[in-house]
Formats: C-alpha cells, sequence, structure tokens
C-alpha cells in the first residue's frame, strides 16, 4: 500500500484567479503499531482515497508514522514503509490517528508518548483506533473524556484507567479527541467524518463505492446482537446469558438466573444443554476464564486482582480453574490483532 506524501496546503493566493475555489484539502496522519489491525487500517484510509476520486480533487491526504521507523507490519504481516518520523515538529496534519492492536497494554513508547502530547499542544485532533485509545491514554489525553475501543480490550483498559468513561459504542467524536472501536467501525467513522467534512452528498456516494448501503451512528453497538451471535432465540435463555455477560465479577447465582428467565434451575440447566450445548456452569466459567485470560494478557493486574476481577474467591482458585481448562484442551481466546 502507498500513501501520497505530505505536501503544504494551497492557499488562495496559490490558487487561479476567477477559477472555482477547490475545497481545502485536510491531512490525516496515521501512527501505525507492529501488528496494528489492517483491517481497521484500510477501513480508515479507503474512504478518504474514495472520496478524492468522487471528487476528483485531493480533498484528503495522508501520511504514516511507526515507532522506530522502518517498515511496521500488520497483524497479518502486510507491511507499510512509513513516510514521516516519529518526534516530527514540523509536519503537517489535521487530525493523526493511533492504530494498534494485539496487546497494547504493553507498548509502552516515550518518545510516542511525548510526540502525541506534543501533537495535541499544537491543537491537532487525536484519534485512536481498535487499541489505539490505549496510547492516548497512556498520554493523559483521554483525561475527562469519554471513549471507546475495540470491545476485547475495553475491561484490562477498564481496570488501568477507571476515571475515564469507556463507552461499548462503534466511535465516539468528542471535540478535539476521535476513538474508534475498530474493524469495519471505522468506516462508518470516516464516512461520519466525511459528511462533516464536506456534506451528506459525499459521505453517502463513498459509503455506495463500498457497497455500504447503511452509514451507522457512533452509539450503535460494537458486538452482534446475542440471539445471533450464540444462535439463541428463546427469550427465556438470552434474558439469562445477557445477565451472565454483565456479571462477571460477582456472578449470579443458579437460582437468581433462574428466576430472570421465570423457570426453575432444572429447567434452566436442561435450556443450557439443549440449546447451548453445555452447561450453566459449564458457560458461566468460560465466560469468566476468557475475562482473566484478557486481563492477564492486557494489564498488570495481580493474579489475586485479576481473580476478583472474574469472580473467583482467590488466585489459588483461578489457577486451578485454567489448569483443568487447558487439560480438557479447551482452546483460550485469541482474537488479539485480528479487529
Amino acid at each position: 500500500m502507498s500513501s501520497r506524501p505530505p505536501t503544504p496546503h494551497l492557499s488562495k493566493s496559490n490558487r487561479n484567479a476567477g477559477a472555482p475555489e477547490k475545497p481545502a484539502t485536510m491531512t490525516v496522519g496515521f501512527i501505525l503499531l507492529p501488528g496494528f489491525p489492517l483491517m481497521s487500517y484500510a477501513a480508515a484510509v479507503e474512504p478518504m482515497r474514495a472520496a478524492n476520486t468522487l471528487l476528483d480533487s485531493e480533498v484528503y491526504r495522508w501520511w504514516h508514522a511507526a515507532p522506530g521507523g522502518g517498515a511496521v507490519q500488520a497483524s497479518n504481516g502486510i507491511a507499510i514503509l512509513p513516510d514521516v518520523d516519529v518526534g516530527d515538529t514540523n509536519l503537517d496534519a489535521d487530525r493523526v490517528f493511533v492504530c494498534a492492536g494485539g496487546n497494547p497494554a504493553a507498548f509502552d513508547d516515550p518518545a510516542l508518548t511525548a510526540w502525541l502530547r506534543h501533537l495535541a499542544r499544537r491543537g491537532i485532533t487525536l484519534g485512536g483506533i481498535s487499541g489505539g485509545p490505549y496510547l492516548l491514554a497512556r498520554a493523559g489525553l483521554l483525561t475527562g473524556r469519554r471513549c471507546t475501543l475495540h470491545w476485547e480490550h475495553v475491561p484490562a483498559f477498564e481496570e488501568r484507567y477507571p476515571d475515564i468513561e469507556v463507552v461499548r459504542s462503534l466511535f465516539e467524536i468528542q471535540d478535539d479527541r476521535i476513538t474508534c472501536s475498530g474493524g469495519i467501525a471505522a468506516l462508518d467513522l470516516m464516512l461520519n467524518l466525511i459528511e462533516r467534512d464536506h456534506g451528506p452528498g459525499l459521505a453517502n456516494g463513498v459509503s455506495d463505492w463500498f457497497l455500504h448501503n447503511q452509514i451507522r451512528e457512533g452509539l450503535s453497538p460494537q458486538r452482534m446482537d446475542l440471539r445471533l451471535r450464540l444462535g439463541v432465540r428463546d427469550p427465556r435463555l438470552l434474558r439469562v446469558l445477557a445477565a451472565m455477560e454483565a456479571n462477571l465479577e460477582a456472578p449470579l447465582s443458579r437460582q437468581a438466573l433462574a428466576d430472570l428467565a421465570r423457570v426453575s434451575i432444572r429447567q434452566l440447566e436442561l435450556l443450557f444443554r439443549n440449546r447451548i450445548g453445555i452447561s450453566l456452569h459449564q458457560h458461566y466459567l468460560a465466560l469468566r476464564l476468557d475475562r482473566a485470560h484478557r486481563l492477564r494478557r492486557e494489564s498488570a493486574l495481580s493474579s489475586a486482582d485479576i481473580a476478583l476481577a472474574t469472580g473467583f474467591t482467590n488466585a489459588a482458585e483461578l489457577a486451578r480453574a485454567e489448569r483443568r481448562r487447558r487439560q480438557k484442551g479447551t482452546a483460550l481466546p485469541d482474537t488479539a490483532g485480528n479487529e
């Protein structure tokens, strides 16, 4: 993939007298971390290319930067060559997005942090895509702000930055901060920004270009509805499944879950066996172990704190449950970098 190198904005004095005034060019930067999710990046940059094509005018240009310089590889191995150095204080930029996947909590680059703070002081709009908000939070640039990020990163982010309001939306645009959950949500974000920049006609044209027949709003939910995600239609079971996902730190009792479904414990167990294929306990335990796995990978929490955050009495109880899962050969979630 290639990008157009940054060039100075055209001033009015440089335009031909009497010629129709061209739309101003906006420069967008992408800071790509190693293992960045290619789909999220492509969904963010391609709408700008399409906008340029449809208008037959360079209303957007973009550049890339990467910590350490040199080619930066996406999660699938495709490499992109940066055309801007991290730390460059003279570059042209209206918006700059940090695009990260994998385990962004473990990425600590003081030079990048200092550069992000410098860009913020210049009044440049800063954004994070997928795991990118982690880097903005580390730099102190989301304090007092509302943000979103990929659902996989949310539990560890909330534990690490309890004073930042996290919403599980597709994207958030709040003044000079923009955060996006990643994946195809980056396309919806860019379409909304294009509408703000150039009106709904161009945004709809770009959306149609990519066979995207509905531009989603930022507050749309990230995850697929439970009935589709798990193939469940029984409203009793759906109520229970939603309650289980919402109560991992303090698991609800079987009786409380049965009361939600308005059935007996025995009937609820039969529903799980027949519709989910495993017992109520097995499903609830799997949810809690998945959360523990993500917290281990993306946070600095101790084993004891992770145990408490996932409903286990202590670290030893959590370790036993994890060991039994490994012995049974049940795969742990490993979706890092796939957003």
